[in-house]
C-alpha cells in the first residue's frame, strides 16, 4: 500500500495565526488540491495528520472542524481527489498528550490503523514539527515553502533526508519522477 500524510493548514489549505475556526476561513491553496487528486490516481492512499489545538484552546468545537474537513472533502471531490483518512490532536500544546506533533502518536494510529511500517512514507508539512514527528518515526519528511515553510527553512535544524518544494503540487511532481 502506497501512503502520503500531509499536514493540513500550510500545506493543503492557507493558514492563519488566529487559527482555520470555521469552514468560511478555509480556503485551498493554488493547486494544492489538484495535486492530491494526482496522487490518488497514482495509487497512493492520503492521510491528513494535524494539530487541532484550536479544540483544545476552545475556540471552536468538533461539529465545526467536521463542517471544515467536509468542505475540504467537497472541494476535493470537484477535482476528482480524495482523503483517506484525516487524524488530528485536539488538544492544546501544555496538554501533554502523546498526539501532538512533533510528538508520534497521530503517526502510530495510522500505521496501526493500516496496519504498515511507516519507513519511508513521505509526510509533507510546513513547521518543524512535521518533519521531527516524521523523521522519529522512519517516514520521509518533506518540507514545502507554503505556510510556515519558509521560516521553518530559515530557522534551520531539518531533519536529516529533509527534502524542501515550493508547495504540495512540487512535492508531488518530485514523488512521482
Amino acid at each position: 500500500m502506497k501512503l502520503v500524510i500531509l499536514d493540513r493548514d500550510g500545506v493543503i489549505n492557507h493558514d492563519s495565526a488566529s487559527y482555520i475556526k470555521s469552514p468560511d476561513e478555509w480556503k485551498p491553496i493554488a493547486g494544492s488540491l489538484e495535486a492530491i487528486a494526482v496522487l490518488n490516481q497514482a495509487g497512493y492512499r492520503v492521510l491528513v495528520a494535524t494539530n487541532q489545538s484550536g479544540i483544545g484552546r476552545g475556540l471552536f468545537d468538533m461539529a465545526t472542524l467536521n463542517a471544515i474537513h467536509d468542505k475540504m472533502h467537497r472541494a476535493l471531490g470537484l477535482v476528482g481527489g480524495r482523503i483517506d483518512g484525516i487524524f488530528y490532536c485536539p488538544h492544546a500544546q501544555d496538554d501533554g498528550c502523546n498526539c501532538r506533533k512533533p510528538k508520534t502518536g497521530l503517526f502510530e494510529e495510522i500505521a496501526h490503523r493500516f496496519s504498515v511500517s511507516l519507513e519511508g512514507v513521505p509526510v509533507i508539512g510546513d513547521a518543524l514539527r512535521d518533519l521531527q514527528a516524521a523523521a522519529s518515526v522512519g517516514a520521509q519528511p518533506i518540507l514545502v515553502l507554503t505556510g510556515k515553510g519558509t521560516k521553518t527553512r530559515k530557522d534551520g535544524n531539518l531533519p536529516e533526508g529533509t527534502t524542501v518544494h515550493a508547495n504540495l503540487a512540487a512535492a508531488v511532481q518530485s514523488l512521482l519522477q
